[in-house]
């Protein structure tokens, strides 16, 4: 680490209701410490048939998949509104806490930012991924809590990404 600061972020997006809240606060760690951020968001909740634990997604080919499309669009659109590379953005099928630190390895991550659930369900809202993610990562782990910050923010923070504010 260079004096410090984190010099590769990677935001790992689930698409649910408080993602912008945590998309907002690795833009601004991102910004603050002029690190490179990438974003992974793991398919494991629509079918992939015929698909191995582990494949990335190509996202610049369209598929006449219509749930894989739309999850392509989100992580576009977050991507778009942070203004992340299109190469640093990742779509992998499998099991999330396992890829996200798959990914993060083989970029040479140091820190992964996680919320502290989502919208799984029960084993989700009691941090499966976060808790797999912070135990086998090789790097730092930063865990948004979403329950109660992201019930106080301002509808208009939902348009618009300022990485200062």
């Amino acid at each position: 680490m260079n004096n410090g600061n984190y010099r590769h972020i990677l935001l790992a997006v689930d698409f649910s209701e408080h993602g912008n809240h945590v998309a907002r606060k690795a833009g601004y760690l991102a910004a603050l410490f002029h690190a490179k951020l990438s974003m992974i968001h793991v398919l494991d909740d629509i079918p992939m048939p015929d698909t191995a634990y582990g494949t990335e997604i190509a996202l610049d080919e369209y598929s006449t998949y219509e749930l894989l499309e739309a999850e392509k669009f989100k992580l576009k659109q977050v991507g778009n509104q942070l203004n992340v590379d299109p190469a640093r953005r990742w779509m992998v099928w499998g099991v999330p806490g396992q890829e996200i630190v798959r990914i993060a390895e083989r970029e040479h991550i140091d820190l992964i930012i996680v919320g502290s659930h989502g919208r799984h369900g029960l084993a989700l809202l009691l941090g499966s991924t976060a808790s797999s993610v912070l135990h086998h990562a090789g790097c730092d782990v930063l865990a948004i809590r979403l329950q109660d910050e992201a019930a106080h923010e301002r509808p208009s923070e939902d348009v618009a990404f300022n990485p200062l504010g």
